[in-house]
């Protein structure tokens, strides 16, 4: 039985540091190990966790608050207000429990937190003057819109054949494939645009306001500038060539931006009765808010590796990064 109790960091100024070095996808490690790929994949998609809960969302959406794919032939206020309406709630839903939750009940204390220190409750840095309130609303205003907006002209195209359907008749092992695919591709394209996003006037115009939060809550996953969420967002145009069903849609989106909520949650595990129950912020993208320039990716594709700017969490990673830090002050 797991008990909760945090051993002591590994790196200075963590309150919680988890298994370390963190592990990429075995997917692109060689030599092959078949073992920990089935792992990978059953904690993903068999076992209580994001993907898996995320596509029982999708199903109840599409049965029960998506409108008819016909009706959105047309650009109305209607259907268009119902997405948004869905998303705004779906959004307040996650991000606002989370919150509730972690860092108002504080029904967890500090354990699994990674970062000491709370929640900035004022800041000049903050357009509303504290964190929460701009995280807010950057999140439901700017990122609810751009989500729907994304959503809207998705179903509209589909709706008037502009853009190729799937249909589970078509072919049923795509039809099943392209939801795991989905996870990898928004991590092939996160790691490029996010790289981008941290060019010196992209970052100044935009990401800069995601940076604001050195230490995250949940609030701060989809707390971006318009410019960003514009940016971050188009990943699910891919489906513009590649035939999609509606249900792929809606999971693409929901991931997108759900995720970025918990990820963002700052705890690394949703305890239960002293269990681990459900696995929650990310160390790897923690990393990224407090030392900058690393991690630029997430764990599905192994970019940040390959280009030198992954921090595993180690001591070791950590010497790496000061080194490299002395040497472009120098």
């Amino acid at each position: 039985m797991m008990t909760p109790d945090d051993p002591a960091p590994t790196l200075p100024g963590w309150h919680h540091v988890p298994d370390v070095p963190i592990q990429v996808s075995p997917f692109f490690v060689w030599p092959p190990d078949p073992a920990r790929m089935w792992r990978w994949v059953r904690d993903r998609w068999f076992r209580l966790a994001e993907n898996l809960i995320l596509l029982g969302l999708v199903l109840v959406v599409w049965r029960w608050f998506q409108p008819p794919l016909e009706q959105m032939q047309t650009f109305a206020w209607g259907w268009i207000g119902q997405i948004w309406l869905r998303n705004l709630i779906l959004m307040t839903l996650v991000a606002g429990g989370l919150h509730w939750f972690f860092y108002q009940r504080k029904a967890q204390g500090q354990r699994l937190k990674y970062d000491p220190r709370d929640l900035m409750l004022r800041g000049r840095q903050f357009t509303f003057g504290g964190q929460v309130r701009d995280n807010v609303f950057w999140t439901l205003v700017s990122g609810v819109g751009f989500w729907t907006a994304y959503e809207v002209g998705m179903f509209w195209a589909m709706a008037n054949g502009y853009i190729p359907v799937l249909a589970w008749a078509d072919n049923p092992v795509w039809f099943v494939a392209l939801f795991w695919l989905t996870p990898i591709w928004i991590s092939f394209h996160f790691y490029w645009v996010h790289r981008a996003l941290h060019w010196g006037p992209l970052y100044r115009l935009a990401h800069a306001l995601h940076h604001r939060n050195v230490n995250v809550g949940p609030w701060s996953g989809l707390s971006m500038h318009p410019v960003e969420h514009l940016i971050f967002f188009s990943a699910v145009l891919v489906h513009l060539v590649v035939a999609a069903h509606p249900l792929h849609i809606l999971f693409h989106m929901q991931h997108q931006a759900l995720t970025a909520a918990t990820s963002h949650t700052g705890f690394e595990n949703l305890l239960v009765r002293d269990r681990r129950q459900l696995a929650l912020g990310t160390f790897h993208h923690q990393l990224h808010h407090r030392y900058f320039e690393v991690n630029y990716g997430n764990l599905e594709m192994p970019w940040d590796k390959w280009f030198g700017s992954f921090h595993d969490g180690t001591q070791a990673a950590h010497a790496r990064l000061r080194h490299r830090r002395g040497r472009q002050d120098g």
